[in-house]
């Protein structure tokens, strides 16, 4: 009897005045954390014709870090180290929040069709405070047996290892089958998985899972067994880590440890110059929301 734990999206407005609409797996009430894995959004393919595509002004962040994988279409990078990158499909950007960083993300004129994830890692609380940070790293893609390949944008699987500097033990990889394609991963028993389906639909652990659901798998279990069992190709992203182990309050953009930190978070951003300035984007930074009138209490995963 398989232990995955089928996990549904929601859709969720986001980015303002400007809102696109994603489909978001984690976090919701039956799990906060996939090891440090706390901020799962996938969205597309949409024509940026019709939905305008993405537009989101300067924002904050602190406590965590962001990993930005596409699947189609181009979004141009600017944030509050001066970095200005842009991110293509297959091609990993992770921005390191820690203290306070502030960036903005705009789907470029040469995007048709926008469709990828956004992902959010909590940092452990001694590294909570880290100073900010830009990492790019573009995967080769590894073809395995039977139809099936990955590209390992964080962490190590199937022999490729991604050089990219993570706080905690993480894994993080693009997989595609095959119809009828079957793959068997040998994995880290220590950590808890996620697969999240964008394309098609698999059997992870002989548990079905259809497009946009994430599939949980628990510690224990030394490999991880994908099926693909339509006759159209389908594409996953396979994310995982130990147990984090720590229980965080996420609001907004910030992830601390207490209602204080993100009140001070939220504050700091209003009023002072903790995260720095984005140049060059056209328009206003997001303001903060109001914080909930009863104290935000720190989550973890049941166990």
């Amino acid at each position: 009897m398989s232990d995955v734990e089928v996990l549904t999206a929601r859709d969720v407005p986001l980015g303002g005045p400007r809102a696109m609409t994603v489909r978001r797996t984690l976090p919701q009430r039956a799990r906060t954390l996939i090891g440090a894995w706390c901020f799962v959004d996938h969205y597309g393919p949409d024509d940026v014709t019709d939905t305008g595509g993405m537009d989101v002004a300067p924002h904050p962040h602190t406590g965590l870090q962001t990993v930005s994988w596409l699947f189609s279409g181009e979004i141009e990078h600017r944030d509050s180290l001066g970095t200005h990158a842009m991110v293509r499909p297959g091609e990993l950007n992770l921005m390191t929040g820690g203290l306070g960083i502030a960036h903005s993300e705009v789907s470029t004129p040469a995007t048709t069709l926008l469709h990828g994830v956004q992902l959010w890692v909590a940092l452990p609380e001694r590294h909570r405070l880290t100073a900010r940070d830009f990492q790019h790293y573009a995967p080769e893609p590894v073809q395995l047996a039977d139809g099936a390949g990955l590209r390992v944008f964080l962490g190590a699987l199937a022999g490729a290892t991604s050089p990219v500097h993570t706080f905690t033990p993480l894994l993080g990889a693009e997989l595609l089958l095959a119809p009828g394609a079957t793959v068997t991963l040998t994995v880290d028993p220590s950590f808890e998985h996620g697969l999240l389906v964008d394309q098609g639909e698999v059997t992870l652990a002989e548990t079905p899972l259809k497009q946009a659901e994430l599939g949980y798998a628990p510690p224990g279990a030394p490999t991880l067994t994908l099926t693909n069992h339509t006759d159209a190709p389908a594409r996953t992203v396979l994310l995982g880590g130990p147990p984090f182990g720590e229980e965080i309050v996420m609001w907004w953009n910030f992830i601390g440890r207490s209602h204080e930190d993100i009140a001070q978070a939220r504050a700091d951003w209003m009023t002072g110059d903790r995260f720095g300035d984005v140049t060059g984007y056209d328009g206003e930074s997001l303001p903060a929301p109001e914080l909930p009138n009863m104290p935000l209490k720190p989550r973890g995963n049941r166990r």
